[in-house]
């Protein structure tokens, strides 16, 4: 599935987005509002909803929450002029799978639109197999990557994380590391450097075992 909803207020910044995509072979809708993409939501399924952080009327939190009570398994990347930890925390906690910030060039985009439906892709085989409950703090790729290179490399700090990433933004970072923590996959020593917990080594053995099951179905 490769329809994607793109929710915006800036006409001109939606026709753009809808161009770029169809371009790289996704279909696209457009809603000028949140109020008009949840109208398409009752009638119409989305792989991925675009949605501005920042809108008149309903913003892109309020949409975002109904949105997930609607359809709680569309994915959602935040689109936002404010490149800070807690409007990232903010929107991720509140069910979106990823932001973007305004400039954005549109290799970031298509990259970002890639690691999510991804995400959705992992989580469908996670299901098959039973290990939702069991990884789902792994069904983001960048969370994977780091899980990978600690994994790898026994312990790494944040700079060295996010150099190997080859991330400008490291206020991503910062909150994935966070998700994994809060859920026990990584920790850090004295030295603040993190590694896997016994939890986070068994959590990679079942990673292994999923991309396995998803490479061959």
């Amino acid at each position: 599935m490769n329809r994607i909803l793109i929710v915006d207020d800036d006409t001109e910044l939606r026709c753009n987005l809808s161009d770029v995509l169809q371009d790289a072979g996704y279909t696209t809708v457009e809603a000028p509002n949140g109020h008009a993409a949840l109208n398409l939501l009752d009638s119409e399924d989305f792989a991925l909803v675009l949605l501005d952080m920042v809108m008149p009327g309903m913003n892109g939190i309020d949409t975002l929450t109904a949105l997930k009570r609607k359809k709680p398994q569309t994915k959602v990347i935040m689109i936002t002029a404010f490149a800070t930890v807690q409007n990232a925390v903010n929107a991720i906690q509140q069910g979106a799978s990823d932001y973007i910030t305004k400039p954005f060039k549109i290799e970031e985009l298509l990259a970002t639109i890639g690691r999510v439906l991804e995400e959705a892709r992992f989580e469908e085989g996670a299901a098959k197999i039973g290990l939702e409950d069991a990884i789902s703090s792994l069904n983001n790729e960048i969370r994977r990557n780091i899980i990978r290179m600690i994994f790898k490399r026994k312990n790494l700090r944040l700079m060295e994380i996010t150099r190997e990433l080859n991330f400008d933004d490291h206020t991503k970072i910062v909150f994935h590391l966070k998700n994994l923590r809060e859920a026990d996959v990584i920790d850090q020593d004295l030295n603040k450097a993190y590694f896997l917990t016994e939890e986070g080594v068994r959590l990679y053995e079942c990673m292994k075992v999923l991309e396995r099951y998803v490479a061959v179905n």
